[in-house]
């Protein structure tokens, strides 16, 4: 009886942290009132992104840590968003943070904009591209210097574009 009364229990707490989940999320997505210079209906962003860049970008997903092949890009150059191609940060920002996801201490000029996102009873910045709304991954306060900040991006959000950076 025990073993069954807390295997319910423990069903409806996860149930409602699950819906709770949902709620939170729902107050970090866009607003109806918030405008981007590049927009596309949800069937057009299926189209133009694979599975893994619409659930991050679209979705506000998270991929798995450690699997973006851009946690080990070193070389010179630019990362953009795979959304709409705005390049959002240099190489030369990029630090090694061992978190799992590429890190930068600082963004390109006029390259994303941030809101708060409350998702998973955390509350949390999110950085998104400000041309398209393009979820792009959060920011915390434990990052090098100069600036002290981390933007712990999710790779499948981005392009790498070598060169210059």
């Amino acid at each position: 009886m025990l073993d069954r009364r807390r295997f319910l229990l423990t069903g409806t707490a996860a149930a409602a942290a699950f819906a709770l989940t949902g709620r939170l999320r729902a107050l970090a997505a866009p607003s109806p009132q918030e405008k981007f210079e590049i927009t596309h209906s949800d069937d057009e962003w299926r189209r133009m992104l694979d599975s893994m860049q619409y659930d991050v970008l679209r979705r506000e997903g998270t991929e798995r840590p450690y699997t973006s092949p851009l946690n080990g890009e070193h070389r010179a150059g630019t990362f953009s968003c795979a959304g709409c191609a705005l390049a959002v940060f240099s190489s030369s920002t990029k630090f090694e943070s061992h978190t799992g996801w590429p890190s930068f201490w600082a963004p390109l000029d006029h390259a994303i904009a941030t809101r708060q996102d409350g998702s998973f009873g955390v509350l949390r910045t999110e950085v998104h591209c400000r041309r398209c709304g393009g979820h792009l991954g959060h920011v915390f306060d434990d990052g090098p210097k100069p600036t002290g900040v981390r933007y712990c991006m999710n790779g499948v959000a981005m392009k790498f574009t070598a060169g210059t950076a």
